[in-house]
């Protein structure tokens, strides 16, 4: 069992669901966040004055997976994440392990939980 954590971009949240449904992964959280890696900001003029915009606004994807699932959810949101080749800015993913998953309905636990 893994659970994908992925940071997009806010306008690619939809696309990414569509692919996502397209490969029956129906199950995620999905999170306004804000942060920064490369990009480090912008800058914005307020008023005809220029200010720093140091966190930008981004979109955190939580799936948790059954191990043969890992690989159809990542490329599904490759595919529909990316801005275009070499973009800075269109995210991240992240894969974690799982220690153990429980259905607080039933009290299922394990992959059967997912």
């Amino acid at each position: 069992m893994k659970l994908i954590v992925a940071i997009i971009q806010p306008t690619k949240l939809e696309e990414v669901k569509e692919e996502l449904q397209k490969h029956e992964i129906y199950r995620l959280t999905v999170s306004s966040v804000e942060g920064y890696g490369q990009q480090k900001g912008k800058s914005v003029v307020y008023r005809g004055h220029e200010y720093a915009v140091t966190l930008l606004p981004k979109v955190r994807l939580e799936i948790a997976v059954n191990d043969e699932f890992v690989k159809p959810t990542v490329d599904a949101i490759l595919k529909a994440a990316r801005n275009g080749q070499g973009q800075i800015g269109d995210g991240k993913i992240f894969i974690l392990p799982i220690e153990d998953v429980i259905r607080i309905r039933t009290g299922e636990r394990g992959s059967a939980a997912i």
